[in-house]
């Protein structure tokens, strides 16, 4: 698998850094891991997105899907789009409310809300069904816990696995998505405090301990909000897991 950070702030995007948004290719497939503020443009500046084959959204916050209206644009309205190489309805494995919610947030106004529908563009796949097919690869979604429905996916192919997190507190399932990962995609907004609040992030501290419980073979750490010290996520993470890296956006990482 080859890996494009396409963006990698947490909460927010940062000064010249997008939101969270992934690119993974595999076996010539091309799939989307989250779409945040500003990861559009950064995925045009590797990719056509008509390239993708598919995209998973692990949740509905704008920080991991703001840039699905601007897809939307320009799937309907681009004037040379491939349609006889692509199929035209992109396949979008997303929460169960994503076709409602998505559609709320390209509508400009009340009227066009109450009949705005996206299927013309996508084709929406509820997660919490699996594991299930998504080119060559097996995608398993977790249960995880967040404000809203979120999920945690684990992606298999033919010689890797792939674990990412998305948005969560420390939970049970966890330890079950990340079991013996060989990359373990993992947010770290913040720093590790008594005071945080429940059920909503990871610290350096538990990122880097859940890495070492479960076996993970490489832990990534993503989605650090811009107001955190990254080095201090950076050791914290590696007081539990040594190897642990911050990524960056434009990296590319093989696997």
């Amino acid at each position: 698998m080859r890996m494009t950070i396409l963006g990698c702030a947490g909460s927010v995007p940062g000064p010249r850094t997008a939101a969270s948004g992934y690119l993974l290719e595999v076996d010539g497939f091309v799939l989307g891991l989250e779409l945040g503020n500003g990861t559009l443009a950064e995925l045009q500046g590797v990719r056509s997105p008509f390239d993708l084959d598919a995209l998973l959204l692990s949740h509905l916050h704008p920080d991991h899907c703001a840039d699905f209206s601007a897809l939307t644009v320009l799937r309907r309205y681009h004037p040379a789009a491939p349609y006889p190489e692509r199929p035209r309805r992109l396949p979008v494995y997303a929460p169960a409310e994503a076709p409602e919610r998505l559609a709320n947030a390209y509508a400009p106004h009340e009227a066009e809300r109450l009949e705005t529908d996206l299927s013309d563009v996508y084709d929406f796949h509820p997660l919490g069904r699996g594991p299930v097919r998504v080119g060559p690869v097996e995608l398993t979604a977790f249960s995880m816990d967040h404000p809203t429905e979120a999920w945690g996916l684990r992606m298999r192919w033919r010689d890797g696995t792939l674990a990412y997190t998305g948005d969560t507190g420390p939970c049970a399932a966890l330890d079950e998505l990340a079991a013996g990962a060989d990359v373990l995609l993992c947010e770290a907004t913040w720093t590790d405090a008594p005071d945080r609040p429940r059920g909503v992030h990871l610290s350096g501290r538990q990122a880097g301990e859940l890495a070492c419980r479960a076996g993970a073979r490489r832990l990534l750490l993503t989605h650090i909000a811009p107001w955190t010290d990254r080095a201090a996520v950076l050791a914290e993470a590696r007081a539990g897991f040594p190897a642990a890296e911050l990524v960056e956006q434009g990296a590319v990482y093989e696997f």
